[in-house]
């Protein structure tokens, strides 16, 4: 004879969900879902506007960046057409120093233009040497002149908003031990102390 299997007491006694309750479960489920299906087109859409602002955004650098080299040529070109100008009358020039005058118009132009886009030149004859500013080239012992003064300027150095862009390279003043530094004459200030 076959033994019916023992039921466990949780098996036993489940009561059956009533009607109201189904509904009740069935309608959640129906809310729940039309819920995430918003929540799902939601984040579709945020999806796509990301998208088109990622594309937006890099047209508009590219754009910003176009313009702003235009506005960096545009500022150069009254340079090239007054160098243009002093290349075609060299032969007509009277005598060097005409032509050594266009030139010197020619360069304080350029300048003007780099400070007008914020560059600076970096002050480096008879400054001490700052390795952040200049880049030494090579050293020189000049006992009229203090330790670590720069001594010449191969290249002049540039920042641009106040960041080095190029450093000036230079020489420095190096002295041997035996040789003592030129005294900086004090100051005014510092001879009226106390007495």
């Amino acid at each position: 004879m076959k033994q019916k299997k023992s039921e466990t007491p949780s098996e036993q006694k489940k009561p059956l969900p009533k009607k109201n309750e189904l509904q009740e479960l069935r309608q959640q489920i129906e809310e729940l879902q039309q819920e995430k299906d918003e929540l799902f087109a939601k984040l579709q859409r945020v999806s796509a506007d990301y998208d088109n602002l990622q594309k937006r955004t890099s047209k508009q650098i590219a754009d910003t960046i176009g313009y702003e080299k235009e506005k960096i040529i545009k500022t150069l070109l009254p340079a090239l057409d007054n160098f243009e100008h002093t290349l075609q009358n060299v032969h007509s020039a009277e005598n060097f120093n005409v032509l050594l005058k266009g030139i010197q118009i020619i360069y304080d132009q350029m300048l003007d233009i780099l400070k007008l886009h914020n560059v600076e030149l970096i002050k480096a004859l008879g400054e001490p040497f700052e390795p952040a500013l200049h880049e030494a080239m090579m050293q020189k012992t000049d006992p009229e002149q203090q330790e670590n003064i720069v001594l010449e300027e191969f290249q002049k150095g540039y920042k641009l908003n106040g960041r080095v862009i190029r450093p000036s390279k230079v020489i420095v003043n190096k002295l041997t031990p035996k040789q003592p530094a030129k005294q900086k004459p004090e100051s005014p200030e510092q001879t009226t102390g106390t007495e």
